[in-house]
């Protein structure tokens, strides 16, 4: 069993800090930035994301959780976004801790956020995954989700990172 329970605030804390340097760590990977300032970027588009924390409008910050009583085991984000007239979730940040990884909890994560996008009136949930990530790209496959477009980029060494 899988469950989403809305964010402690004292469990924010610990889950921006994690965040913060994992999507630093995520665009490095992927090539989208250098290393240096890397961690100052990703700090800034949290903070231009979570202006008010747990408290931004429109946003909603999930424990993924094994049961009700269960240990927290990771977390979720999604946003409401508005464009051309229709409103959609998209899906800012999954995370589940490594030692509960592999065991379904993800896509049962991603079960249990339908119904509650479906109750917000919103159209669609979309995300980004990043390309190093072909586990990740299998499970959206797998739950129904399509690719949309595709970023690529080509490295023109220091210069141009």
């Amino acid at each position: 069993m899988t469950v989403l329970s809305s964010m402690r605030p004292a469990f924010y804390e610990h889950y921006l800090q994690s965040a913060i340097a994992g999507y630093a760590e995520d665009n490095v990977t992927s090539g989208r930035w250098p290393r240096e300032g890397a961690l100052e970027r990703s700090r800034l588009d949290f903070e231009r994301s979570l202006p008010q924390g747990l408290a931004t409008p429109d946003n909603h910050l999930f424990e993924i959780k094994t049961d009700v009583n269960g240990p927290t085991i990771g977390v979720i984000w999604f946003a409401v976004q508005e464009k051309h007239g229709s409103r959609s979730a998209f899906v800012y940040d999954v995370e589940i801790q490594p030692e509960w990884r592999r065991q379904g909890h993800a896509m049962r994560a991603f079960e249990a956020l339908e119904p509650l996008v479906r109750a917000l009136g919103l159209a669609s949930i979309g995300l980004h995954v990043f390309g190093h990530n072909p586990g990740a790209q299998a499970m959206y496959a797998k739950l129904g989700y399509r690719v949309t477009g595709v970023n690529m980029a080509k490295s023109l060494g220091e210069e141009g990172a």
